[in-house]
């Protein structure tokens, strides 16, 4: 049996009418826009162990989604220009974060630690760094936060692995 083209657009608007209503198939939402700096705000860098930092953001803004992983930086050396960039070294894959108003998401950065008391030592035979803050980019946005025990932070090496943004 041949069906023409009008017959069978005539069966889809049928199937389409239900007591004289029109069902029409969900309409696909549109992709949010991505995170802006501004709409975004810190809570700071919280330590879970002597090398590890959990840092996260929250949307002060309309919905939008964060990807990727983020930029790291030694700082509070006196003066922005003593900034000491580090590499990251990205951990797992990174997926798009849907974040509603209000909605937060984390990554996790982890140093090579410092060992030892007081003034430590690297494994290496690299002198360690210490400084008392970090600046985290996030969306072309620079987070400048210390961490939440009061202490500095301390490495030995120029890297950072860090996990991709994650809903928290």
């Amino acid at each position: 049996m041949r069906v023409t083209r009008k017959a069978a657009a005539l069966g889809a608007a049928t199937a389409l009418l239900a007591g004289g209503m029109l069902i029409a198939a969900p309409a696909e939402a549109a992709p949010a826009a991505a995170c802006t700096g501004d709409q975004l705000s810190a809570t700071g860098a919280d330590r879970t162990d002597s090398g590890r930092v959990r840092f996260t953001v929250v949307n002060d803004g309309a919905t939008c989604e964060l990807r990727g992983f983020p930029t790291v930086a030694l700082s509070g050396q006196g003066s922005p220009d003593r900034n000491r960039p580090l590499r990251v070294v990205p951990r797992g894959e990174a997926r798009p974060v849907l974040l509603a108003p209000g909605g937060a998401a984390s990554t996790l950065l982890t140093f090579t630690p410092v060992l030892g008391e007081a003034d430590g030592y690297c494994a290496s035979g690299a002198e360690p760094t210490v400084a008392p803050s970090l600046v985290v980019g996030v969306a072309r946005m620079g987070f400048q936060v210390a961490p939440s025990d009061g202490g500095r932070f301390a490495l030995c090496g120029d890297s950072v692995r860090a996990t991709a943004f994650r809903p928290t």
